[in-house]
């Protein structure tokens, strides 16, 4: 305590409620905090598309800061994208890497398993896109025999529809007597007959394309595709153009047999002229076969079922077949496979 009338010193210290605080301490001119509100930035004065103006507005964005890439530095809608996607970056927090960071693991982890119990180890087994199955030399010679197919000749497919009205009820009357006479009549055999009219009237189409010219065959040796349990074969009717229905019934059953049996020779796939398969008896109702070379083409019958045909303005229901017949364009055109397809479809619709 001072005397009375004596100065007191600087060094006293006296109540902070007291003291009056001087201007520089003062917190207010410091910078502010990086929370604090930017300050109102120069406006704009550039042209911009209303697009860009509004994303500017809705993201707070000052175009000043923004790096025009259009006409005479002209912002674009990419560039202001662009320059929020930049800014945004960083606020991002990075995820650390767990492989990079180290962890101490419990003690807990480090008991070695009991070797009484040891816990499953899964198989180590190298990832595979699938499973090989090793070609049988049937599945690799038609391999072969198909792509020396298409690589050899143009194919081109024309389909016609058949009315199997006639066929089917001349079948449902000789049916019985067939079987009487060893044979079960199908509509392979009728298809087949067919076709042989069609190649007496077409002799070009029972041909062979060669260097020298194009080898018109004197017989007509008919291959029907037939499918087995491992491939396809192709067994051949020959001399098929010297047989009636019975006959080609008779040696269809024989060949199909055997060739399930797989009895067949190898002189009964050999020779062919012309091929058919007839791949409805599985359901299939159009394709494109590929031609069994060296032949000219190969006639393709769909399945038959009945569906609604109009005849002389009237709906009726017919048994009916989609047939296709792909050639080889260096042989025929596209009128005279017509024409020849259009003879076998004659005698099946008016057969008698």
């Amino acid at each position: 305590i001072g005397q009375p009338g004596e100065k007191p010193q600087e060094n006293d210290q006296a109540p902070a409620k007291e003291t009056t605080p001087e201007p520089e301490p003062t917190p207010q001119p410091e910078a502010p905090a990086a929370t604090a509100v930017r300050p109102t930035p120069q406006r704009y004065t550039g042209r911009i598309s209303p697009v860009v103006g509004r994303i500017a507005a809705e993201h707070d964005v000052d175009l000043n800061l923004v790096n025009g890439t259009g006409r005479d530095g002209r912002i674009t809608k990419n560039d202001i994208l662009a320059y929020i996607d930049q800014r945004q970056t960083p606020s991002i927090p990075e995820i650390p890497n767990p492989t990079s960071v180290p962890v101490t693991p419990s003690p807990r982890h480090l008991v070695t398993p009991s070797p009484v119990h040891p816990r499953p180890q899964a198989a180590t087994q190298s990832p595979t896109a699938g499973e090989i199955v090793p070609l049988t030399n049937m599945r690799r010679a038609i391999a072969e025999h198909m792509v020396r197919s298409v690589q050899t000749s143009p194919h081109v497919t024309t389909v016609f529809e058949f009315d199997f009205t006639a066929v089917a009820q001349h079948r449902a009357a000789h049916k019985a007597q067939f079987a009487r006479d060893g044979a079960n009549l199908t509509f392979t055999a009728y298809i087949v007959a067919a076709t042989v009219e069609a190649l007496k009237q077409h002799p070009m189409v029972n041909s062979s394309f060669t260097e020298a010219g194009i080898e018109l065959k004197r017989q007509i040796n008919i291959g029907m595709a037939a499918a087995i349990d491992d491939g396809l074969i192709v067994p051949v009717i020959k001399g098929a153009d010297g047989m009636n229905l019975l006959g080609l019934a008779r040696t269809i059953n024989d060949l199909t047999e055997r060739a399930r049996n797989k009895q067949l020779q190898p002189g009964d796939v050999q020779g062919g002229t012309f091929s058919i398969t007839n791949h409805g008896t599985s359901g299939s109702l159009f394709a494109t076969p590929i031609i069994n070379q060296p032949q000219c083409g190969i006639l393709g019958v769909g399945k038959i079922e009945k569906r609604v045909k109009v005849i002389n303005d009237a709906i009726a229901i017919r048994p009916l077949a989609y047939v296709s017949f792909t050639f080889d364009h260096r042989i025929l055109d596209g009128k005279t496979a017509d024409d020849f397809v259009s003879s076998i479809k004659q005698v099946i619709e008016n057969w008698q």
